[in-house]
């Protein structure tokens, strides 16, 4: 009788410091069949033991299950799936529900500039974690930039650097500085992570003088193709807000394989 409450709270506990942390995880609870109410948190990966914590009952149903919940968290999918009792495939003894905490992705700025306070608040809209970084500080302040969840005043090389290992498909760095002294540095950081966005501001020209010098230090014609600029999708944006919108609209379609085209212009479902 003391022992599940004791297990189950365990369970909240980690799910609490994870959370707090922003860490990403899949919760899944029995809802049907003898181990209703187990409960098993699974990680995106298994490189720490099992790549889960608790149990469902039995160790072929936590592997198969786990396994299910991973795949469902990478996709950022919450669902109901069904088993059998030692996790066979088209029975229906036990139904779990995987519940996905996706980490939110990144969003990190490069340069405390007028246009920064626009793309911080659009991807604030869009759920990302937005971070400000610049080497100047009386640029850099959160009284500038209040809805950013944090502001960093250094070289942002030194910041990228540091987030490096954090960086995925799903997040991106927007380098709106427009000064060679930051932006070269800055884009040499971020090509050594796996970030899904490098968008760099700037004229056709200045992509021009700005490739030159990314040669000079040794980047190549492969790496200098994943960068994005000019910065953002065609759409005649003026202002910082349209700029913004730009920017975040050519995020998600290179993050979903999408073009710009219109869909008025396109056949077929517009979802996948």
């Amino acid at each position: 009788m003391n022992g599940k409450p004791k297990k189950d709270i365990s369970i909240f506990d980690r799910m609490e410091r994870l959370l707090e942390k922003e860490e990403s995880f899949a919760l899944v609870t029995v809802v049907k069949g003898p181990p209703v109410g187990k409960k098993m948190i699974v990680f995106p990966d298994e490189k720490s033991g099992d790549g889960f914590e608790g149990s469902l009952g039995n160790r072929s149903l936590d592997r198969v299950v786990s396994r299910d919940a991973r795949g469902e968290l990478a996709a950022g999918r919450s669902g109901v799936r069904n088993y059998g009792e030692s996790g066979e495939a088209r029975e229906e003894t036990i139904q779990v529900f995987v519940e996905s905490f996706i980490k939110p992705p990144q969003l990190l700025i490069v340069g405390a500039v007028d246009f920064t306070a626009a793309l911080v608040k659009i991807g604030k809209v869009l759920g990302f974690r937005v971070i400000v970084c610049d080497a100047r500080e009386v640029f850099a302040t959160t009284q500038r930039f209040p809805l950013a969840d944090e502001v960093i005043v250094e070289w942002p090389n030194k910041v990228i650097e540091e987030l490096g290992q954090t960086l995925g498909p799903r997040d991106a760095v927007c380098i709106l500085t427009h000064d060679a002294k930051f932006d070269v540095p800055a884009v040499v950081s971020a090509l050594t992570t796996e970030v899904g966005y490098i968008g760099v501001m700037g004229s056709r020209k200045t992509h021009e003088d700005r490739t030159n010098r990314l040669n000079e230090v040794g980047v190549t014609v492969k790496e200098i193709e994943r960068l994005r600029s000019p910065i953002g999708l065609d759409i005649g944006s003026r202002t910082p807000e349209e700029t913004a919108i730009s920017i975040v609209a050519e995020i998600i379609a290179l993050r979903t394989g999408r073009s710009s085209t219109s869909l008025s212009e396109t056949h077929g479902p517009i979802h996948d």
